[in-house]
């Protein structure tokens, strides 16, 4: 006898077996088996005995959308959280939060693809051209910071959480002036840790320091005035802020200064982020790559 064909008797009658289950659900014995193995569909039921699976009839809505959640390529942890939303208005927005993921990284490798083309056939000089470089005139700020060693794989989270926090702690400081910024005193890649300093201009001097004389050791936080400065940048979409994506716009940025006679390296690489990020959509500017000059 096999598991398809289980005496429905043996059960409480309101159960289906796993096939007449199958069958309503339109999905194979062999696909609720794996959903049961990753607890996403979990059966009414299992016989101690001969280990069959019954299910309730109300788990057929359930299990099909499982299924076409997995069609998404949806991880077994964000499945979990549609199915079991409260309703269905908060299923729909974290279904909508993991697409614009899916969309954000598509968006980046479809750049990332452009450069690796650009670069393999010799294309750099045009894959360049993509980005348009211009100069602005920066005021002295006082900013206050965090710095920190990171690897580019860690850096993206430690970005949004130390401008996060800095920005909250400018309530203290006179209020946020200017974008927020990330200078980078050495090369963040896999192999270097910068270290990376997270930059939120703030209005009051005396109230900043105080702050960081209050809060200094935690987060290794700072409170210094920022020159003005001569920014040449180029201004790049949420999707390319991504490494090794945001390297590209930087070797365009630093290649427009090397064709400017005159021109001189005045302080280390920037990122300026002047749009509301958890707003952008992927294709939304959202950053600017900066070099100080002279």
């Amino acid at each position: 006898m096999t598991e398809d064909v289980a005496v429905e008797d043996a059960v409480d009658e309101e159960l289906l077996t796993i096939g007449v289950f199958a069958a309503r659900s339109r999905l194979s014995a062999k696909a609720l088996r794996g959903y049961d193995r990753l607890g996403l569909l979990v059966p009414a039921h299992v016989d101690e005995v001969t280990g069959y699976r019954y299910y309730r009839a109300e788990q057929v809505e359930r299990a099909r959308l499982v299924a076409l959640l997995r069609r998404l390529d949806m991880p077994r942890a964000r499945i979990a959280e549609v199915v079991e939303a409260p309703d269905g208005a908060r299923a729909a927005e974290l279904l909508a939060g993991y697409w614009a993921d899916v969309e954000a990284r598509f968006a980046g490798q479809r750049t990332l693809a452009a450069y690796l083309r650009g670069l393999l056939s010799g294309g750099s000089t045009q894959m360049y051209g993509m980005f348009a470089v211009q100069t602005v005139e920066v005021p002295a700020q006082v900013v206050i910071t965090e710095t920190r060693h990171s690897l580019a794989d860690e850096l993206p989270a430690w970005i949004g959480a130390s401008l996060g926090r800095l920005e909250a702690a400018a309530g203290e400081c006179g209020g946020v002036t200017g974008a927020p910024f990330v200078v980078y005193y050495a090369e963040v890649s896999m192999e270097s840790d910068g270290p990376a300093e997270a930059c939120v201009p703030v209005a009051d001097e005396a109230a900043a320091r105080a702050w960081a004389a209050r809060h200094g050791r935690a987060w290794e936080t700072a409170v210094r005035v920022e020159p003005a400065r001569t920014l040449a940048y180029t201004r790049i979409s949420k999707a390319q802020v991504a490494h090794p994506q945001i390297q590209v716009a930087f070797e365009a940025v630093e290649r427009w200064i090397a064709g400017r006679e005159g021109l001189a390296y005045d302080g280390p690489c920037r990122e300026v982020y002047f749009a509301d990020w958890d707003a952008a959509g992927p294709e939304d500017p959202v950053c600017d790559v900066a070099f100080p000059v002279r």
